[in-house]
């Protein structure tokens, strides 16, 4: 069993700036990708930013170069930094991972249970 727990999420302005973390924990050989996806009300999830193990990224056009992805191996987690914040940013957002679990060393994808991110002023 993996478990994938999500904090930092809030009220912020626009402009505004919020980290996300999401720490990995359970049953875990290796972590491959980690990344984050959100849903906003009465749209479909969609992709966020991903990172592989060796440090990868991949971005949604719509927050490039406002948002950055990274991860610490060791500690299972990874980070969303959220800078320049636009309403249409509000939604909730999920962590994934791709783990491989102990001891079949089987790989699956998990998610966290979501955090709210809303941009208002």
């Amino acid at each position: 069993q993996v478990q994938l727990v999500e904090s930092g999420g809030g009220l912020v302005q626009p402009g505004g700036s919020l980290r996300l973390s999401c720490a990995a924990s359970g049953s875990i050989y290796s972590i491959n990708a980690m990344g984050w996806y959100r849903q906003a009300p009465g749209k479909q999830r969609e992709l966020v930013a991903t990172i592989t193990s060796g440090g990868r990224t991949n971005y949604a056009d719509s927050v490039k170069g406002r948002f950055t992805i990274s991860r610490i191996n060791a500690k299972n987690t990874v980070y969303l930094q959220m800078n320049s914040l636009k309403p249409e940013d509000t939604a909730v957002y999920y962590c994934n991972a791709e783990v491989t679990v102990i001891p079949d060393s089987v790989s699956y994808h998990y998610w966290g249970q979501g955090t709210q991110v809303t941009v208002s002023s």
